[in-house]
């Protein structure tokens, strides 16, 4: 299993931007699907984009389409995403997770999490 640290969240005012980096160590990195998922205040962990092995294929949620970028570099085994436009709709803690693709779904691979990182937009 890989090992995975989010950071870059941070408070932002709406329209404002941030980039997240997920850092992995232990296997490779390259070899799964990633990621990244929210869990907004109350609420249950949701996807909000993936990206294949290669990175040659990318997939969001219809709540960020267009405003968020998923990549990833596999030389430096790290996930990225790129977040512009931010509402305060997207306040959470973010989390980056391998992922398998079931039926069209995007789910995390592994029941365990890291720690996220917070992201919080100001009206």
């Amino acid at each position: 299993q890989v090992q995975l640290v989010e950071s870059g969240g941070g408070l932002v005012q709406a329209g404002g931007s941030l980039r997240l980096s997920c850092a992995a160590s232990g296997r490779t990195f390259s070899g799964y699907h990633m990621g990244w998922f929210r869990q907004p205040p109350g609420k249950e962990r949701e996807f909000v984009a993936g990206i294949t092995r290669s990175g040659s294929s990318t997939y969001y949620s219809d709540s960020v389409k267009g405003r968020f970028t998923i990549s990833r570099d596999n030389a430096k085994n790290t996930l990225y995403l790129q977040m512009n436009g931010l509402k305060p709709e997207d306040t959470a803690v973010y989390f980056c997770n391998a992922a398998i693709i079931n039926l069209g779904v995007w789910r995390s691979q592994y029941d365990s999490w890291g720690q996220g990182t917070q992201v919080t937009v100001s009206s």
